[in-house]
């Protein structure tokens, strides 16, 4: 059967986001605290409450604090000439990096980020003092949730699993479906309903060409 979309996959835990990705197309949106080190001429317009003012200006001061989209974070950003400084999102921080250390299981990831490892990663990209810390926090984070995720996957088969799949960030929401599919796969096999193996166009070309060069 043949699907509507082919899912491309997120290149997001990677140095950049891959752009033909959904979800990556989607998380590079979120916003992102960040603080200008220097003043952004002709820019107030499209931030009229950080705005110096003046009607022909539109500069937007130094030191003003706003919310940019990632990509726009990004782009902006440069470790030479200090354009803007990123502020970590909450969730980054050290108190909730204690609350993922006690128990991982018990955040409900998708209600605080629903692209929380993604998003995450691409905040290894400024230069921030705390990257060691929350590269380490969202490896354990991770690592805490994995086994409980795969092991809700397996033993679910034909239940309602929306309660569960609720509280997951959406990499983990693909690795409970790639869990689902297995075992609704491997369910299908005892029970004798998967698909018959055949031998490939290229074996079956190739016996041909064997027998012809045989009988020659």
């Amino acid at each position: 059967m043949s699907e509507a979309y082919f899912r491309v996959e997120s290149g997001a835990l990677g140095p950049e986001e891959n752009f033909l990705s959904l979800d990556d197309i989607l998380m590079s949106h979120e916003k992102l605290p960040v603080r200008t080190e220097t003043p952004m001429p002709r820019l107030g317009a499209f931030f009229p409450e950080r705005s110096g003012g003046a009607e022909t200006d539109h500069t937007i001061p130094q030191g003003s604090k706003l919310e940019l989209p990632l990509w726009l974070a990004k782009g902006l950003f440069d470790h030479k000439r200090r354009i803007l400084s990123v502020d970590l999102p909450k969730i980054y921080q050290q108190g909730w990096r204690t609350v993922f250390s006690a128990d991982a299981n018990v955040v409900d990831l998708h209600k605080l980020g629903p692209h929380f490892y993604g998003f995450g990663s691409q905040l290894l990209h400024f230069d921030s003092p705390e990257n060691a810390d929350i590269s380490q926090s969202l490896l354990q984070t991770f690592i805490g949730r994995f086994r409980r995720i795969m092991d809700s996957s397996q033993n679910t088969y034909n239940e309602d699993t929306s309660a569960l799949v609720a509280r997951l960030d959406e990499m983990e929401r693909g690795l409970f479906q790639t869990g689902q599919k297995g075992l609704n796969d491997f369910q299908c096999w005892e029970k004798g309903q998967a698909s018959q193996i055949t031998a490939s166009n290229l074996v079956q070309n190739y016996k041909k060409r064997k027998f012809t060069d045989m009988e020659d």
